[in-house]
């Protein structure tokens, strides 16, 4: 066993099954173990954890409770990639707060989750090989905050703002790091959405997703494109940018 090693929580046993059959399917990632309460997850989480795939429903204690114990024991890890139905603002903030690899929204397909982790999987190798005591110049913080990675040497670090979203002091007047990772966690790397449809998905005004989205082409975080329909104006489509090394 020397891939990336999973636990999964969920209350439910067959969500626990069939997740944890996802996960020994995926090239790279390990099934090291289920559990179906809060205390049984903080007890299997050891040094032989990587990463937990946690339910933020569960029948003892709440997966965002999971979250602050575990980083109240170990602030470094192991990380957490959330797979819940829920979606309400309080339950998803109180996760990004909590510095989560991501947020998946329940139902997702096996195909969904193997990208997610995939990408996870870049993530950690790129942070995993970087020299983390090397003290970091001015604009290289600034850099951070602002879009979420550094360049080191020749090669590039990738902290997506979901993962550590910078302080607000570092955004533009008007914007909080919150709710740009809330913008962030509604967008994909594959498919394209509106202002519109980011709107709906982060309960935000057209105008305010549009602001989010605007500093966030500008920072090259995502991409834009144009769909041209029968008449009348291109609608404008966002969706996450390629790593700099794809």
């Amino acid at each position: 066993m020397n891939g990336i090693r999973v636990l999964v929580v969920d209350d439910d046993p067959g969500a626990r099954a069939l997740h944890g059959r996802f996960i020994a399917e995926t090239p790279g990632f390990d099934l090291v173990g289920t559990a179906g309460t809060g205390a049984a997850a903080l007890a299997q989480a050891t040094d032989d954890v990587d990463l937990l795939l946690l339910d933020m429903r569960l029948p003892d204690i709440s997966g965002v409770e999971v979250l602050h114990r575990l980083r109240a024991v170990d602030a470094a890890g192991p990380d957490v990639l959330v797979i819940s139905s829920s979606r309400d603002q309080v339950t998803v903030r109180q996760a990004l707060a909590a510095h989560v690899a991501g947020y998946l929204i329940k139902p997702f397909t096996q195909e969904v989750l193997r990208r997610r982790l995939e990408e996870y999987a870049t993530r950690r190798s790129a942070r995993d090989g970087v020299e983390q005591d090397r003290p970091l110049a001015q604009g290289e913080v600034d850099r951070l905050l602002a879009t979420g990675t550094i360049r080191v040497s020749d090669r590039t670090e990738e902290r997506p703002p979901a993962f550590s979203p910078g302080p607000t002091g570092g955004l533009p007047k008007g914007l909080a790091d919150v709710t740009l990772a809330r913008v962030i966690a509604a967008l994909d790397p594959v498919t394209s959405r509106s202002a519109s449809e980011i709107a709906t998905a982060c309960a935000l005004s057209r105008a305010t997703a549009r602001r989010y989205l605007e500093h966030l082409v500008a920072t090259g975080v995502i991409d834009l494109a144009h769909r041209y329909g029968k008449r009348g104006r291109p609608q404008v489509l966002y969706r996450l940018a390629p790593s700099p090394d794809a």
